[in-house]
């Protein structure tokens, strides 16, 4: 292996090795030449915490995967919960969906009311070429999600906590490339390529919002267009301990609110947000009991960037199919 491959390899080592030192778990088959490489079959993998995969779930197959998190930044905490629900139809088609659930406590202020839902997302994924060792092909794959407005996002009253929503209609477009290759050691070495660009409708308003509008307002905010760039890397440590590292670069256009303020004999307010430019990093550990059962701990650092809030997320998920 040569290029970006063994920089981002050198990484995941770096990055991770405190970790690292604790695993104690043997190989299946003991690899200690170049020649004797890892069997895929000995690789067992939950996924990083972030790319998605370009593998199609086979026919009748399905995935259910769980996330709990926490973002925590200076003022604030965001609970949470992501769960993948996935189905595959066919052997290059998988379909499913992404309930989100959420709780927000607040440095200066109240805390959200309750555990309440966010957005539910609603995915198909197709397989455009399977993973090929002999010939060097990776897994490709096209994505479409479209997302639902089913989080609270106005009317929020003096619980801005409450917000989990972004009202409006959002369809992500996505390209997913996944590859596997062998170190010199013989363990395998698994890497993902993830791009998307993502576009929305509007969003109706009524008095405050997680748009940041006030009592009175009545109108609309359109966000801006999105894209994302993702890259991560996953070492087959043995076969059931993986490391992992994710980085990602993400652009979020101005989003524009428009309407008036009927508290202020309806004046106009117009006002947009600047872009954001954004950069994560994220060191994960995967550790699974069976090849189809597995559990992941990782931690996302964001740094304060472009309009962007430094945070860091914690997460906890269990991946298991069936």
């Amino acid at each position: 292996m040569t290029g970006w491959p063994r920089l981002f390899l050198c990484c995941v080592t770096a990055g991770l090795y405190p970790v690292a030192a604790t695993a104690q778990d043997v190989p299946a088959e003991p690899v200690t030449l170049a020649s004797e490489r890892q069997p895929l079959d000995q690789a067992w993998w939950t996924g990083p915490m972030l790319a998605n995969s370009a593998a199609a779930l086979p026919r009748g197959h399905a995935l259910i995967e769980t996330y709990v998190f926490d973002r925590i930044t200076t003022t604030s905490h965001g609970f949470g919960s992501l769960t993948y629900l996935l189905y595959g139809v066919t052997d290059t088609l998988t379909m499913g969906a992404k309930p989100t659930f959420g709780f927000n406590t607040i440095k200066n202020g109240r805390n959200g009311s309750g555990v309440a839902m966010g957005d539910l997302t609603l995915s198909a994924q197709y397989r455009l070429t399977a993973f090929d060792a002999e010939r060097s092909i990776p897994a490709i794959a096209l994505s479409v999600q479209y997302s639902l407005p089913t989080g609270k996002h106005d009317r929020l009253g003096d619980r801005p906590a409450d917000g989990l929503g972004s009202g409006a209609h959002t369809t992500t477009v996505s390209l997913y490339a996944q590859h596997y290759f062998w170190l010199p050691n013989g363990r395998i070495f698994r890497a993902r390529l993830n791009a998307s660009t993502a576009f929305s409708d509007q969003a109706k308003l009524t008095d405050i919002s997680v748009y940041g509008t006030r009592d009175g307002f009545r109108g609309h905010a359109r966000p801006g267009q999105s894209f994302s760039l993702g890259l991560s890397g996953e070492y087959s440590l043995t076969r059931s301990w993986v490391l992992a590292l994710d980085l990602i670069y993400s652009h979020d256009n101005p989003t524009r609110v428009r309407g008036i303020d009927i508290r202020d004999a309806g004046s106009p307010v117009r006002y947009r947000s600047g872009s954001a430019d954004g950069f994560a990093i994220a060191p994960a550990i995967e550790y699974s009991w069976r090849p189809n059962l597995g559990v992941l701990l990782g931690t996302r650092f964001v740094p304060k960037g472009h309009n962007v809030t430094a945070s860091i997320t914690p997460a906890l998920a269990i991946n298991y199919v069936y």
